[in-house]
């Protein structure tokens, strides 16, 4: 009798372990694949080929309604949509989840995914979207200060009791994703506040950031400097360099007296109150999460931009103090893409765009996919876009969707990459397999066709099948060929336009004749994105 009851137990144990596995693998995570890291849901890697909602679309289900539709014909397949704070928690203790359940019904309805935004203490800096109970308890919820003691519409990092506050229902909010969607996945990543940063000066000055300010720098930040001593951003190691490597003492002994020193100590305490957030929520709902960067103009100082985010040269602030931080994201709203992209694209950070301008060329999506393995691009106000079925990022979306299988199998192989090109640079070199690629703006084709205004920005991306045979995909590009191989030239066998269709190549027209000039080149229109598949061949 005491045998079976031992077996018995045991088998409950067995089931019950097998229980909590099946649901901890059920919930989407991120996995390694080369050098490449990907958004695995239910049990597959997923390409977020996404959008995000302007700021206040997600707060009425009636400006909602009509814009589902919008989005499937856009093609596509993951929305970033916002969830308020101030909504979810109207009065203090008092929960309303209704705005959440209806993005998770319609989105299930519509077979989108979702990324929650999370608007809680800090929106675009500011702490515009928290309840009206925060914003008004002052001594709870303390302001941020300008030097001169102007209060800022700002919650300091440095109140504990906001920090708790924030987490607590940040942690109701993942209990009832967990309980209203666990079963489905719609809910794939969380993005924890938005755009943090210290604006009109570089820190803060209330009395609970001078006291933190004139005290020790932590150790826990003390011993990363130290352990990674050779591998830290140039900006960072610069400056405790100069101050002699120290590794005790105040901020302004270990970094000097600068406003980069404010900005570093800033980073740290927004960075430590976000860790502590996003630590709460993934203690019952471990979602992957990420923290979303407004970018710093060039020129200007501390202060002057939204200062103190996770912005490159501060990388190693957030990665020390926030560690439940899966990784740092740039909002992309200046004309250097391809600048900023190879900054966040690290080994320690993959490479995800969860806003950039709705205004620029569609086209960065290939070149990030192709050149930097990106788990998604998501233009911002993506419900502001006209003609949603016949528009640059509907037609890009389609090419990209059926790109999706192809793309993710090859992330993190070093078997594609991708060219961006632009009146600033309007000619790239790509060397792939046995082979380099010499891609060109299409507007060095005298017979392209030209749209209205100034020069466009064009690229693709171009993928290896074979060390012979391969994908280019994109719009406004010519691309010609030589082999890598000393006293080889690369020819042309064949050129076929076409697309995928559930996953196979369903060749077009054999463009061997005028589209590939007699031979010389591969052309991809600038009026439309499209695909080609090139066998290449050497002979001396």
């Amino acid at each position: 009798m005491k045998q079976k009851n031992i077996s018995f137990l045991l088998l409950v144990f067995i089931l019950i372990t097998s229980i909590s596995y099946a649901q901890t693998e059920n919930i989407p995570y991120l996995k390694k694949q080369g050098t490449a890291v990907q958004l695995i849901v239910d049990g597959k890697p997923i390409l977020m080929l996404a959008g995000e909602l302007g700021n206040s679309s997600a707060s009425s289900k009636d400006y909602m309604e009509p814009i589902w539709d919008k989005l499937v014909k856009t093609h596509l397949n993951t929305l970033l949509a916002p969830v308020y704070w101030e909504l979810i928690e109207p009065e203090e203790g008092m929960t309303d989840f209704s705005s959440v359940d209806y993005l998770i019904e319609s989105a299930k309805e519509h077979n989108i995914k979702l990324v929650f935004l999370w608007f809680g203490t800090w929106k675009n800096s500011m702490t515009c979207y928290a309840p009206l109970w925060v914003k008004k308890d002052q001594q709870r919820f303390p302001r941020a200060r300008k030097s001169d003691g102007t209060p800022l519409e700002i919650v300091t990092p440095f109140s504990k009791e906001a920090m708790e506050a924030d987490a607590r229902i940040y942690s109701k909010l993942m209990k009832h994703i967990k309980e209203k969607d666990s079963d489905h996945s719609t809910v794939v990543m969380m993005q924890v506040e938005n755009e943090i940063a210290m604006i009109d000066e570089a820190r803060d000055y209330s009395k609970l950031a001078d006291d933190k300010f004139n005290a020790n720098v932590p150790e826990e930040l003390t011993t990363y400097l130290e352990q990674n001593k050779d591998f830290l951003v140039p900006e960072l190691h610069e400056v405790w360099q100069e101050n002699g490597f120290k590794t005790f003492g105040s901020w302004e002994e270990l970094f000097g007296k600068d406003l980069y020193t404010d900005e570093i100590f800033m980073a740290w305490y927004y960075a430590e109150y976000t860790n502590y957030v996003a630590s709460a929520g993934k203690a019952i709902y471990p979602l992957p999460a990420y923290v979303n960067a407004a970018l710093n103009a060039p020129g200007k100082k501390p202060g002057e931009y939204p200062s103190a985010g996770p912005l490159p040269h501060l990388f190693d602030i957030w990665k020390a103090a926030a560690p439940d931080i899966d990784f740092l994201a740039p909002d992309i709203y200046f004309n250097t893409f391809k600048e900023w992209t190879g900054k966040f694209k690290r080994h320690d950070n993959p490479l995800f765009i969860p806003e950039v301008g709705n205004t620029q060329s569609i086209t960065n999506a290939f070149f990030a996919f192709g050149e930097y393995d990106a788990m998604g691009y998501s233009p911002f106000s993506i419900e502001s876009m006209e003609n949603p079925g016949n528009n640059r990022i509907t037609m890009a979306y389609d090419v990209l969707h059926q790109l999706s299988p192809l793309i993710l199998e090859k992330q993190g192989k070093g078997e594609m990459a991708g060219a961006l090109l632009d009146s600033s640079s309007q000619a790239d070199t790509i060397r792939l397999g046995d082979y380099i690629f010499y891609v060109k703006h299409d507007y060095s084709w005298p017979y392209s066709e030209r749209m209205e205004g100034g020069i466009p920005r064009f690229g693709g991306m171009i993928i290896e099948l074979s060390p012979d045979e391969f994908i280019i995909a994109g719009s406004g590009i010519v691309v010609t060929f030589a082999s890598q191989k000393e006293g080889c030239v690369a020819g042309i066998g064949t050129i076929e336009e076409g697309e995928f269709v559930d996953g196979k190549w369903k060749p077009g027209r054999r463009m061997n004749g005028d589209q590939d000039h007699q031979g010389r080149h591969l052309n991809l229109p600038g009026t439309v994105y499209s695909i080609q598949k090139i066998k290449l061949y050497e002979y001396k």
